[in-house]
């Protein structure tokens, strides 16, 4: 039967009209019923029923095997989860894991089409590239300017020879060889000038990004302090609370009967004779034997403040409107800590330098304060009443203005003592949050004391009664005095002058300067400037003149030294650095005025030197600047006052004014 339809499948088509069937010329009826015939033989072959006895096991075996696979749970669990696939999966699965990123990633959508900036520049990416290529000319070598050797302006007389005359082709090529590195030029110009504006972008927005982590140190800072003072009260309350026990138990032992105290007076009247004339001291604050004295609690941070220094030099922090007069003296103990200020209006305030306000008044001097200075929580005042008063800052009933309070869930009570706007008065300090600092009085001078200088337990002082005086702060009295005019007189009678007498060595007597313009001390070694120009250093273990430094023509009015300089300023518009160990000048500098103040730390020299600004001497680099408020007012605006004391910590400079304000800057 398979022969048959062969030879009926391969029988040749036709040519003549009856070949024709309802396909065309290609197959004729013959042809399909044949085709049909070997169809239906196959089908019936392959699914045909078991019973028959003509069928075939092909397809039932295979639907057989089929079965077997499905059985297996792997199969199962690979046909149920084709099941649950979803088209798009599906499509996914089609596409390589980095076609598939590369498909996310190429894909914008419409919002970020439609903010594209538009492109200003006016040459295409093309001729970009091309201005990046080196020129090169026809025969590869590059184009360079024309060079004349020095033989050949030498050999003038050589023969040259004869050029062709150029050619209209040759110019032209020339020509549009030079237009082309022209434009190559401007190309180079503007993608330069677009680098230059990038990078001034950048730089725009890393120093909008500086002030914002700025703004953030400067709140961590705020917090750190706020923090402090929390653990302050703390331990404060804990020492309140042992010495509550301590005293609880003291009270519970039995005391000693009358005839017991009788018989101790009896065996020992000189010991009570003794404890009796130390509890009666001419200051009424030192303690008798029997009295438990309170150790002072102490204020001294745990943590620095940094923000400054991340500020850029002759940065304005703030500006305070502390007095209504010259600001005479001024001192603080850290930057961002506590500053103390004094004025010829008769006040003496203490400020925090973190929060900008005024933590209290310190009251009992009869006159102005002309000097003082701060070491850690103890403040030493000298007043023109001839007086030197110590304060124990840590005594002070001071909140910190509470700025995070807030977040705490405090309520945010205005206490009156922090400023509502910067051109503002100040407040008022709060009444009696200082009443608890005095410590006791030193009252020796018979003229007011212009200069001081205070160490652990050491107190020097200098007034205008001419004398230094040396201060035990532990039993609060004076022990040694020395004499300047003395001092004086020794010193000219070993130079052979025939007077003897005071000698003024400035140019003009100028009956308005002190005395004694300022001092230091460093162990038994102490430094004085005075007002006849010359800086004795003392030797306080033999109340002796060691050397004397000549060099001022006018009153010293302050002085600094370390371990190799001693820095002066004076009246007669100069600073001096001198040499200690050799007693040389070293370097000076003049200036347009006197010299009112002046301080140094590890890498600058500041001096208020009678104008609107701070004079600034930077000694690593040797360059002078100025800083305050006068160097940034704006032209026709009001000037500030001048300056007249200045301090500096670290590069935390404070400057008073001589209209009673307050400047703390960067420096």
């Amino acid at each position: 039967m398979a022969s048959h339809d062969q030879d009926d499948l391969s029988t040749p088509v036709s040519d003549g009209p009856a070949a024709d069937g309802i396909l065309g010329n290609g197959l004729s009826s013959r042809s399909i019923e044949a085709f049909g015939r070997k169809f239906t033989t196959t089908a019936g072959q392959l699914i045909a029923p078991l019973g028959d006895a003509g069928g075939s096991t092909v397809y039932h075996n295979a639907m057989t095997e089929i079965h077997k696979e499905l059985r297996r749970p792997l199969i199962q669990r690979r046909v149920f989860s084709f099941a649950k696939t979803s088209p798009s999966d599906l499509v996914r699965s089609r596409l390589s894991t980095s076609e598939t990123h590369f498909r996310a990633l190429t894909h914008l959508p419409d919002e970020l089409l439609s903010n594209i900036p538009e492109d200003n520049n006016v040459y295409s990416l093309f001729q970009g590239y091309q201005a990046t290529v080196p020129d090169v000319l026809a025969d590869g070598r590059r184009p360079r300017g024309r060079r004349v050797s020095r033989g050949q302006k030498l050999l003038g007389d050589t023969p040259v020879a004869p050029e062709d005359p150029p050619s209209l082709g040759g110019l032209k090529k020339d020509r549009n060889a030079l237009n082309h590195r022209l434009e190559m030029l401007g190309v180079r110009k503007n993608m330069a000038s677009s680098e230059i504006r990038e990078i001034d972008n950048k730089i725009g927005n890393l120093n909008s990004m500086r002030k914002i982590v700025l703004d953030r140190l400067a709140s961590l800072e705020q917090e750190e302090s706020h923090l402090e003072h929390e653990v302050l009260d703390i331990e404060n309350k804990l020492d309140d609370l042992q010495e509550a026990i301590e005293d609880a138990a003291a009270i519970s032992q039995p005391s000693p009967t009358p005839s017991e105290n009788r018989t101790i007076d009896e065996e020992d009247p000189s010991q009570a004779a003794e404890s009796t004339f130390m509890s009666e001291s001419i200051y009424q604050k030192l303690p008798s034997p029997s009295q438990k004295v309170k150790k002072a609690k102490s204020a001294r941070r745990k943590t620095m403040p940094i923000l400054h220094e991340h500020l850029e030099a002759g940065s304005s922090i703030r500006e305070l409107a502390a007095h209504a007069d010259v600001i005479s003296a001024m001192d603080f103990d850290i930057p961002f800590g506590t500053m103390v200020t004094a004025s010829l209006d008769d006040t003496v305030k203490v400020w925090d330098l973190n929060a900008g306000r005024c933590m209290g008044l310190l009251e009992g001097h009869q006159a102005p304060v002309r000097c003082l200075q701060v070491e850690d929580n103890i403040v030493a005042t000298g007043s023109m009443d001839a007086s030197i008063r110590l304060w124990d800052l840590s005594r002070a009933d001071y909140a910190p203005q509470d700025g995070p309070s807030s977040k705490y869930g405090e309520d945010d009570e205005d206490d009156g003592l922090g400023f509502s706007h910067p051109d503002d008065l100040p407040p008022p300090p709060p009444a009696n949050s200082m009443q608890d600092c005095p410590l006791f009085t030193l009252g020796a001078h018979v003229d007011e004391v212009t200069a001081l200088f205070l160490k652990g337990d050491l107190l020097v002082s200098g007034s205008a009664d001419k004398t230094l005086r040396q201060w035990d702060l532990q039993k609060g009295r004076c022990v040694q005095t020395l004499d300047v005019l003395w001092a004086a007189a020794q010193a000219s009678a070993t130079q052979t002058l025939s007077d003897g007498q005071w000698r003024q060595t400035g140019r003009i007597s100028d009956a308005s300067a002190d005395f004694v313009g300022a001092l230091q001390c460093f162990d038994a070694a102490l430094a004085c400037g005075t007002a006849d120009g010359v800086v004795r250093l003392w030797d306080l273990r033999s109340g002796q003149v060691h050397r004397s430094l000549v060099g001022h023509t006018g009153p010293v009015t302050c002085l600094q030294f370390d371990d190799v300089h001693l820095v002066t300023g004076s009246l007669d518009r100069s600073i001096r650095i001198w040499d200690i160990r050799t007693g040389s000048i070293f370097d000076a500098y003049a200036y347009d005025n006197a010299i009112t103040s002046m301080q140094f730390d590890t890498r600058r020299i500041v001096s208020a030197a009678g104008e609107d600004v701070v004079k600034v001497f930077d000694k690593t680099d040797g360059r002078h600047w100025d800083c305050g408020a006068g160097a940034q007012v704006e032209e026709f605006s009001t000037p500030p006052a001048i300056v007249h004391r200045v301090r500096i910590k670290d590069g935390y400079l404070t400057e008073g004014r001589r209209d009673g304000a307050v400047g703390i800057w960067t420096c």
